[in-house]
């Protein structure tokens, strides 16, 4: 589970897409890239079950971005 999961733009005009995001899981600070084509690239070490992280991420991204 995501706890705290926060995003917010990299450019400050909105133009460009692409969000830094950041969450913890389990009780670790996980930072990262999200990009429009649903890349994810870890700023910080990646979690350790990665394809279910970014599932739950791209599920949020949705629902918070591209509604």
């Amino acid at each position: 589970m995501l706890q705290h999961f926060k995003f917010k733009p990299m450019f400050d005009n909105h133009q460009l897409p692409g969000w830094n995001i950041s969450f913890f899981h389990k009780n670790e600070r996980i930072t990262g890239e999200y990009h429009p084509d649903g890349t994810i690239v870890w700023s910080s070490n990646p979690p350790q079950d990665e394809e279910t992280i970014k599932t739950m991420i791209h599920e949020l991204m949705l629902y918070h971005v591209y509604d």
